[in-house]
Parts: structure tokens; sequence; C-alpha cells
């Protein structure tokens, strides 16, 4: 399991030139002109994390396969879009998809790119698509109350519980905050995902600067890291421009770059660190002469359901987990002399995985 994040803004602000640069395709037109991204464009990254290099050579795998996550550049949007302005009715319905949104924000002067509304500023940009999502929720809880009502008259508690949600995300939504705001209880989480509005996805602001800026920002991507920090959101400074070059570049020579940039590492890094951040994310692993594996998990989540990441028998079947921290398992240089050290564990079923936990699962086909 990796993540699903989809890469939003207004046209003209980098968003397919950092896909581009993130994926290493030329799948997504890079264009000076709105809606040049017309269909929403999936590329897949391997999700960078050292320590599976580390594993896979004290384990001596003969193939390293790190988990994936994907990106969805998504059609520029413009103000009415919640009422099809533009691509608007594809741009929403294309954001249901994800489980987060990358909301890339123009930090940057540049008399060659034309910005949709003549004037940079990141903080109203951002305030524009919010708003766009805001109405296209409240549009939409209010045709699903309409939908609902017969079967709450009825006593039906599914719809007694979604109406419930949906008029406590509708009152927040006519307050002007979005839906992500409202107080959710745990009973409730299942139901309140299910309903899969626009403003409840996690939402973290990717300032682009201009090389330049890459290293400390500018005053632009201050002042979005300020409104980040009110709203309790992510925030991430990335250089588009550095990304598309380093991308084409061999390891070594990107490292080179990044040095001389005054970066200690690539965008794509610090992206998806925050992504994972942002929705509680992990990584466990499991190690062997045939492979060293990544696998991303919810933070909390129990053994039988990290094991059912792998496959659904594991899970099924799950007896227990042969568990060894990431830094012991280094610190001792292998699986064998960990057990010699005391250092696996064997855990159940009410385990909850460790980030960099090193897990051997035992099942019941």
């Amino acid at each position: 399991m990796g993540f699903k994040m989809g890469i939003v803004g207004l046209p003209n602000v980098g968003k397919s030139t950092l896909f581009n640069a993130l994926t290493k395709t030329a799948a997504a037109q890079a264009a000076n002109f709105p809606f040049c991204t017309i269909e929403p464009n999936v590329g897949e990254v391997a999700v960078p994390d050292s320590r599976l290099d580390q594993l896979a050579a004290i384990a001596a795998s003969k193939q390293i396969i790190p988990t994936r996550m994907t990106f969805v550049d998504i059609a520029g949007l413009v103000k009415g879009a919640s009422k099809g302005e533009g691509l608007g009715n594809q741009f929403l319905a294309n954001i249901r998809e994800v489980d987060a949104i990358a909301h890339v924000l123009r930090c940057f002067e540049d008399g060659d790119v034309t910005h949709v509304d003549g004037r940079v500023d990141p903080v109203a940009d951002a305030e524009t698509i919010e708003t766009e999502l805001m109405l296209a929720d409240i549009e939409s809880i209010e045709k699903r109350l309409q939908g609902l009502s017969r079967k709450v008259r009825g006593g039906d508690k599914e719809a007694v519980q979604q109406e419930r949600l949906l008029k406590a995300a509708l009152s927040a939504l006519e307050e002007g905050v979005p839906a992500r705001s409202v107080a959710i209880d745990t009973e409730d989480a299942k139901a309140w995902k299910s309903l899969q509005l626009l403003t409840t996805k996690p939402i973290l602001f990717v300032c682009n600067v201009d090389e330049e800026s890459a290293a400390n920002g500018n005053a632009y991507s201050q002042k979005v890291e300020e409104m980040a920090a009110l709203q309790g959101a992510g925030a991430v400074m990335i250089s588009a421009q550095i990304e598309e070059e380093i991308s084409q570049l061999e390891e070594d020579e990107a490292q080179m770059f990044l040095s001389e940039m005054g970066l200690e590492e690539a965008g794509l890094d610090r992206l998806i660190r925050a992504g994972y951040q942002l929705l509680e994310l992990e990584t466990y692993f499991t190690v062997g002469p045939k492979e060293a594996r990544a696998w991303t998990i919810a933070q909390g989540t129990l053994a039988p359901q990290a094991a059912g990441v792998i496959h659904g028998d594991f899970e099924r079947g799950f007896i227990r987990a042969e568990t060894i921290a990431y830094d012991d398992f280094v610190t001792l240089n292998g699986e064998q002399a960990a057990k010699e050290a005391g250092k696996m564990r064997v855990e159940g079923k009410a385990y909850q995985v460790k980030d960099g936990d090193v897990l051997h699962f035992l099942f019941n086909a």
C-alpha cells in the first residue's frame, strides 16, 4: 500500500512541470496556457528510503522493492469550477479519488509565465481553490440530504448517521471553513470517510519557488507557511524547475547539483515525507536472500492487518509476527545475530507495528 496524492492548483503554477519531474516522464504537457493538462496523468514513483538499501546489503538480497507513491496530475482549476466553469466538473470528480491533495502554489515571479489572474498571490490562489471545493461540497451535501430524507423518516440507522454527519459538515462549510475542521468521533470515522467530501481531504501546500529561493524560500513561501500553520496543514518548499533538471541526471550528478544549490535532498524526498506525515503513514520491511521489500501502512496498524497488505491469506491465517527493530537488525548485522542476542520478539494479534520493524509473518494457509 502506497498512497495517492492529487497535484492541484490554478493554471500555470507549475503543476505539470512538477509532475513531470517527480515521475521522470514527459507524460504531462507543460505549456504556458490554461488547461494544458486535460486528462489526469497518473505516475508512480518509488518511495526513497535508505533503510531499505542497508537492510538489503546486510541480507545480501538479490532484489530491492521499495514501496510506491502515486501522483495524479489534475487539470488546472479556475473560479467557477464548482459550477462547471473551465474543466471544473472533471477536476472535482478526479479529486475525489485521491487520498490527499498537494496544492501547488506559485511563489515565483516570471513575466514569461502568465498567471490566470494576472498577479502572484499564493494565499489568494489557495483561497480560490478552497472556495471552489467548499461550494462543490455544499451543493453535493444539499442534494444528498434531500435523497436521504425518506430513509431517515423510516428510521434507517445508516441514513440517520449520514444525515447527522452531512449536517455537521454543512454547518462548518456555511461558516466558511472546510469540512476537515469538523471533529469526528471514532465510531463515526468510517462513515465520515465514506462521504468523500472534497474538503475533508488532507491538504499539503507546495510552494513552487524559483531556483534562487530553493534553499531558504522567499516572501511568498513565508506567507504560505504562515497560512498553513494557522490551518494546521502541511507545507513544503520545492523548485519545480530544479526538480525537472535533476530528474534528467544520474544519481551522483543529481547529488552534486543539489549540493551546489545548497540543498541536502531532492524535493521528491521532502514531498513524500510530508505526505507520510500528513496521512500518518509508516513503513515496515520484509527481508531475505531473495528480496528486501518496504510496505506502507497507517500508524497504529495491528500485525494481522499489516500482514494483509502483503496478501489477504496472511491476515486471515495470521499466527504471529517475528519482529526485529530496524536499529537492532542493522547494529547486530542481520537476523541470526539479532535472534542470538534476544532482539527478535514474537508478537501476536494485538501488536501495533512500528515504523522500521523488520517482520516475518507465520500464518495458516
